[in-house]
């Protein structure tokens, strides 16, 4: 790996983690506190495009650590990785199967599957009884996913041009 792909990878995981505090310190969208943009999402598309699935787990599970330490807050680390392992292998079976297109796609099915790999952990640690917002969630999910595969495709083109 050469040094300037580990800096470029640093520098994504950098500003995955900086755009995971900035969400996590606005204040609630929704009624349902818990529903987030996800914006730190579309840095680990970013680079899925770019660069290798690989590369963008490295930066998925460097980002949820480091956020988990700064936040600390445990149970953070717990539903991120549930979260975020489930969206990734989301993310990078549509991505294969759409060959790199539409990210707004992969997006969409990876923000289901985050919300699905978190409540998994919810139903773990409190029961069957938060199934109840699973609905919401997907509706959420969908409209989150979307607004961020648009970002995120958004930024591939621009970042292409400039080859990055």
């Amino acid at each position: 790996m050469t040094a300037k792909k580990i800096t470029s990878l640093g520098l994504y995981t950098g500003m995955a983690l900086i755009l995971f505090m900035v969400e996590s310190a606005l204040p609630a969208l929704t009624p349902l506190p818990f529903i987030k943009l996800g914006l730190a999402n579309i840095i680990t598309l970013l680079v899925l495009a770019l660069y290798s699935p690989k590369d963008a787990c490295v930066v998925l599970f460097l980002r949820i650590f480091l956020a988990s330490v700064f936040g600390g807050q445990l149970v953070y680390l717990i539903y991120s990785l549930a979260g975020g392992i489930a969206c990734f292998l989301a993310d990078w079976m549509i991505f294969k199967i759409l060959r790199g297109k539409y990210l707004a796609v992969v997006s969409i099915f990876g923000a289901i599957f985050h919300n699905l790999g978190q409540f998994a952990a919810a139903v773990f640690f409190f029961g069957t009884g938060v199934l109840a917002y699973l609905p919401y969630m997907m509706i959420a999910g969908i409209v989150t996913g979307l607004f961020t595969g648009i970002l995120a495709q958004t930024l591939v083109i621009r970042l292409k041009k400039l080859d990055f």
